[in-house]
């Protein structure tokens, strides 16, 4: 709110100001000082930074911690328009802002360039150098403020600099890989699982070596340097066993295993695996390739996924490393529960009243207590990435209490385990063997780099070795598993109950209420727990829940299977997640598993999940398949993402469109958020659709709700062929040959031909012709004895019954007037689906709807702004492309109660598309509809169309897609129930 405030007073501060050479410096020392609380952003920023061209230029603007650059022009300027440079080359500011760049050292090039003329900032991302920018206008900075949120986020740069390194790190686990697969004799699976683990430990020693865990910097290089190649398995068996024995039980004289510490933990517990032997170039690799290589500066959640990826030989068959990228993961846990852990930090720091110093540091105690006793739980968790950077990113906000504690060299607390976030709170399932051993790594990881930042705040040395800690994550099928019982083997017996609060015993805190706002649960601190537990029957509660988990958080990234695409055994999952009398449990993806098996686990708890998804979850059948029975089960959704791209971050990026729904049974969230691209919408309720409007669900519907025209899907011929004349040529030699049968030729459209303009193609439909003439004309004849033998030798007895009649069609919906025909499917970069008016005389494939006997006021209402926000938000999708149907989308479109008046406009409206589209007889819908092509004055009359519309339903022109979809709700609300 302080932020938003600033932004806003620093727009109207700058409203209609902005000369280039006289006010740029101050403008954005002003931003970034007022507006983002940069101290001293003088020394942050530098400005007219020399540039050698083949004339000496300057930069205007230059931020080096974020690697942003600035070209800032004055008010008049129009961002998007060649200006005349003085070497007499007309640029844009983009481009002369690249020019600029690309004489640059290297290490200096912009990760991001601003173009600014005061009235708005143009943002390219240069990792997508060809993009469009993000526009972000002054006068909306009050509310955009966070889309530059980069220019002093540092950590950008930080994450950029460990992917660089992570990827680097995986390419040469590959070659490590592939060296030692060499070696082996007839491999199997039992080899290849061997071969994981080998190179799990083998990387574990290269960190550890760089990370000081080991005597010296060298002492694992050294070790392989010690032996020849042919002594050399023996020589890392030995030390995989002395790595898994404790100091006082190894062999005292053997000095080479001296540097190596006791690991335990079990990553060199299991001795019986495969090693083979060893030769010159897997020596090479280890000590000239690997060695080299700094292996302390990986980003464990980064590196994670890159190893799992190359140690999984699906992955390695199909080419590139594949990871979900550090701020994708932040999309799911900062909403999830980061937001508020760092907002209650914040609260202790900036309460309202004035703060003892005791006082303040008790709250910091119990807070850290707090983040200390939390549960995760991610049951798909692959390599860990999500456990890896939640583990991160608390260790970090628990460093940032134990700075304060410490300021001054003072004791730190009430006990000495003054670390209290422990990769013990992390629990994950994963199905693959060789991912969970990976995870449990990548988590040992970031447990020794977070326990180095704090020896940096302590100025102390911490013992990380031997492992005292241990990640629980175990091998098995999410779906089948007891999630609340993973835990009940762990030896620190954890125990968790949302029905104790800790209570402030302390005379000095004038407030004895409960600790925090949500309810305490508790882990390692048992015997601290039973302390203030109430009662006795507190206490044996505590012991009778001591075999179960509640979770605090539910998260992760599950797996995306659609219903044509699971194997057997996967929709087996489903039918015992669900029960096989789940309706619409065949259309659903496998993902779906997942929330409904958390649910089962949630219930009458506080636990808030959050999961990353296909799309197709919250889209048309979908959410009436899965999201109304959770929904009528308690279930609330607390925030959500829209679709998006959710992109792996390899050099072959796979593009995936999800949705990121996080939801919760119990106490709900007071504010619920929507994110849709860059656009936040605080919502009162978030449906299954992802729009803040009421919990309704669209369902399947024979009729429309409004009593508008019925839509059917067009004919479906299985003929063999034999109904078809592909060509005009072939049409007119058939009627030359048999004029006849020229009444009963039509001609035939499947969706490409329709909206492409392609060579037309006909067909014959017989459905009215008379039995004589079916008889009597040869050519009509002989076409129905092959559809007869076409369907008689069918494989498909479905289709073997259709030989009955062989004049007809197998679905003979054919349009007897002018009509509206709709595409199935359309492309997502289309405003509008394209729909045309379409004469008499056409037979249409089932890839397309048409309402037969239509007019021009139907036609404006389903081509308007209004239909098309519904038909996005309730249709399905393939890929991201619309799934159009009549069922879901057109017949539970509520139609708007026009005035005769209202009603006159919109007729008008519509025809005046029509009269403009024949303008362009050479063009086809799709050239017309492309965002790219598509014609000045079609536009305009669209939006005229559009407005018309609006204006019927009563709706105002500024209101969003998002807006309009939920007032449609509202309205299907009253219609359905009346």
């Amino acid at each position: 709110m302080e932020i938003q405030n600033a932004a806003r007073k620093f727009a109207e501060a700058w409203r209609e100001k902005g000369y280039e050479r006289g006010e740029s410096q101050l403008f954005w020392i002003t931003l970034l000082e007022q507006v983002f609380g940069i101290d001293h952003p003088e020394t942050f920023i530098t400005f007219e930074q020399q540039v050698k061209l083949d004339h000496t230029a300057f930069i205007d603007g230059y931020i080096p911690s974020t690697h942003v650059m600035i070209e800032q022009k004055s008010i008049e300027k129009d961002l998007g328009l060649p200006i005349k440079q003085s070497d007499g080359k007309f640029l844009t500011p983009f481009q002369q802002a690249k020019r600029y760049a690309s004489e640059l050292p290297y290490s200096q090039r912009p990760r991001w360039i601003v173009t600014c003329n005061f009235r708005e900032f143009w943002v390219y991302d240069m990792e997508q150098p060809h993009g469009e920018p993000q526009k972000i206008l002054l006068e909306n900075l009050e509310n955009e403020f966070y889309r530059l949120q980069f220019l002093v986020d540092e950590q950008n740069e930080r994450i950029r600099r460990e992917e660089e390194i992570s990827l680097k790190a995986g390419e040469l686990v590959g070659q490590l890989y592939d060296a030692l697969y060499k070696e082996y004799i007839n491999p199997d699976s039992e080899s290849l699982r061997s071969l994981n683990i080998l190179c799990v430990r083998i990387v574990f020693c290269l960190y550890a070596e760089d990370a000081g865990l080991f005597e010296t910097k060298t002492s694992f290089e050294d070790y392989i340097k010690s032996f020849t190649p042919d002594n050399l398995r023996d020589g890392i068996i030995k030390l995989f066993q002395a790595l898994d024995t404790p100091i006082e039980q190894r062999n005292k004289y053997d000095f080479k295993l001296k540097p190596f510490p006791y690991v335990n933990g079990g990553l060199f517990h299991n001795e019986q695996i495969e090693i083979p032997n060893f030769t010159q170039d897997i020596v090479d690799v280890i000590v000239n390739q690997c060695a080299p290589f700094d292996w302390k500066e990986i980003s464990p959640t980064i590196f994670g996924s890159v190893f799992e990826s190359t140690l999984n030989p699906d992955t390695r068959r199909k080419g590139g490393m594949h990871y979900t990228s550090i701020s994708n993961i932040h999309k799911v846990i900062d909403p999830l529960f980061m937001d508020d852990l760092e907002t209650e930090f914040k609260s202790i720091l900036e309460t309202g009243r004035p703060l003892s110093l005791r006082e303040r540091d008790k709250k910091l105690h119990l807070f850290q207590q707090k983040i200390g006793s939390l549960t995760f739980l991610d049951p798909a968790c692959g390599s860990g990435n999500f456990l890896t950077e939640t583990f991160i990113s608390l260790r970090r906000l628990e460093n940032k209490v134990i700075s304060i504690l410490n300021k001054g060299n003072k004791v730190l607390g009430f006990d000495d385990e003054f670390i209290k976030v422990s990769i013990n709170q992390f629990y994950g399932i994963e199905i693959n063997d060789f991912a969970v051993t990976v995870a449990m790594t990548a988590l040992w990881i970031a447990e020794c780099q977070m326990l180095e930042e704090t020896e940096q705040i302590l100025g102390m040395n911490l013992e990380f070795l031997p492992l005292k800690s241990h990640a629980n994550i175990v091998e098995g099928n999410a779906l089948r598993m007891d999630w609340s019982t993973l835990g009940k083997e762990d030896p620190l017996g954890f125990l968790y109950t949302d029905k104790l609060n800790l209570y402030r015993n302390d005379d000095e805190f004038s407030d004895k209420s409960v600790a925090s706002e949500s309810d305490f649960k508790y882990g390692k601190h048992y015997k601290e727990l039973n302390v203030v537990a109430k009662d006795v029957e507190e206490k044996k509660l505590i012991t009778k829940q001591q075999k179960r988990i509640v979770y605090d958080y539910i998260m992760g990234n599950p797996p995306f299977v659609g219903q044509k695409f699971q194997t057997t055994s996967q929709k087996s999952d489903l039918e015992y997640v669900f029960g096989d009398k789940h309706k619409g449990l065949k259309m659903l993806d496998y993902v779906a598993g997942w929330y409904k098996k958390t649910t089962k686990i949630i219930r009458d708890t506080n636990t808030h999940a959050a999961f990353v998804s296909t799309n197709s979850i919250c889209q048309g059948e979908s959410v009436e398949d899965l999201w109304a029975p959770l929904l009528k089960e308690g279930v609330h959704i607390d925030f959500a993402y829209r679709s998006f791209r959710w992109e792996s971050e390899s050099e072959q990026k796979a593009q995936v469109h999800c949705v990121i729904v996080g939801f919760s049974m119990g106490k709900e969230k007071k504010e619920r958020v929507i994110f849709d691209n860059d656009t936040i919408i605080k919502a009162k309720n978030i449906n299954g659709y992802l729009i803040d409007a009421p919990n309704v669900i669209v369902s399947r519907r024979g009729k429309q709700i409004s009593n508008a025209p019925d839509m059917t899907k067009g004919a479906q011929l299985i003929d063999g062929g034999g109904f078809l004349l592909n060509s005009d040529e072939e049409k007119n030699a058939f009627i030359q040959k048999y004029p006849e049968a020229e009444p009963y030729i039509y001609r035939y459209y499947n969706a490409k031909d329709f909206l492409n303009n392609a060579p037309a193609k006909y067909c014959l439909y017989l459905r009215y012709c008379p039995p004589q003439l079916l008889k009597n004309c040869k050519g009509i004849y002989d076409r129905i004895q092959a559809v007869y033998n076409y369907r008689a030798n069918s494989e498909a007895k479905s289709t073997q019954i259709l030989k009955a009649t062989p004049s007809l069609f197998f679905q003979s919906q054919v349009p007897e007037y002018q009509s509206i025909v709709i595409p199935v499917v359309s492309s997502e970069n289309r405003q509008y689906i394209p729909m045309s008016f379409m004469p008499t005389g056409n037979v249409y494939t089932n890839a397309l709807f048409y309402i037969d006997n239509a007019n021009l006021y139907l036609f404006g209402i389903l081509m308007s702004k209004v239909h098309m926000a519904w038909m996005r938000t309730v249709c399905g999708r393939l890929e991201m492309r619309y799934r159009y149907s009549n069922d879901i989308v057109y017949n539970n479109f509520p139609f708007p109660t026009p005035t005769d008046e209202q009603h006159i406009q919109i007729t008008n409206t519509a025809q005046a598309i029509i009269d403009i589209r024949e303008k362009y007889p050479n063009s086809s819908l799709a050239d017309l509809y492309d965002i790219l092509t598509m014609p000045t004055d079609l536009r305009k009359a669209h939006e005229v169309n559009d407005k018309a519309v609006m204006n019927a339903y009563g709706f105002d022109m500024s209101m969003s897609e998002n807006e309009i979809v939920a007032e449609l709700f509202k309205i299907y609300q009253t219609i359905t129930k009346q």
